[in-house]
């Protein structure tokens, strides 16, 4: 009871910082890669819209969020570790509901228990030319997880005070289709997080980290 109290002060907590200015591009800058820098590409007519979903849940007096795996492909984001999520369709109410929609797909998420606490910044991907809005949500007790096998390899469940570690985080020269791109990255159980996850990720901690109003 006392861990569901916890994280339920966590979660009030969170989405009251949700709503207050977010720190965006400068948090976005402290995972940037060096590819970005350099690219000049900007949002146009052909940008499309997607979402992907934080979510938060408790487990073992701890608060996780997963991150998936992509399977290896002809893709630019092949083989990276993401958060669950994907492209908005016209049968979307929303982005929250593409959130949502992706993750039930993707991870076997069930969205009976699951509590929308706010969004972070959006962040347009030059590499895929999406816009990307970060979903943050909730819910009580650990989910179950059933992968679909076509678009996630794996899942990793994300401790929050693993993720803070700022140990955790170095730079790297990744190769990204024949491009040797410097990015910062988050190592978590053995895989780098870099580019737009790690991007929000910062975002994301920042939030966490602002002094309460």
């Amino acid at each position: 009871m006392a861990a569901l109290e916890s994280f339920s002060a966590f979660t009030e907590q969170l989405t009251q910082k949700l709503q207050s200015p977010l720190p965006g591009e400068t948090a976005h800058r402290v995972m940037q890669a060096s590819s970005r820098l350099r690219l000049t590409f900007k949002p146009n007519t052909r940008t499309r819209r997607s979402a992907v979903l934080i979510l938060f849940y408790p487990y073992q007096d701890e608060i996780y969020f997963p991150l998936i795996l992509r399977p290896a492909y002809d893709g630019v984001h092949s083989g990276q570790v993401a958060f669950p999520g994907g492209r908005y369709e016209l049968s979307d109410e929303n982005l929250i509901r593409t959130a949502l929609r992706e993750a039930q797909e993707e991870i076997g998420l069930r969205l009976t228990d699951v509590k929308i606490l706010g969004a972070l910044t959006e962040l347009f991907i030059p590499a895929s030319n999406f816009h990307v809005l970060p979903v943050v949500a909730a819910m009580p007790y650990r989910p179950g997880f059933y992968p679909d096998p076509r678009e996630v390899e794996d899942i990793f469940e994300i401790k929050l005070e693993e993720i803070s570690d700022i140990n955790i985080i170095g730079s790297s020269d990744i190769q990204v289709r024949g491009e040797q791109v410097h990015a910062p990255h988050y190592m978590v159980q053995g895989y780098k997080i870099w580019g737009a996850t790690a991007m929000m990720i910062s975002e994301l901690l920042a939030v966490l980290n602002a002094p309460e109003n």
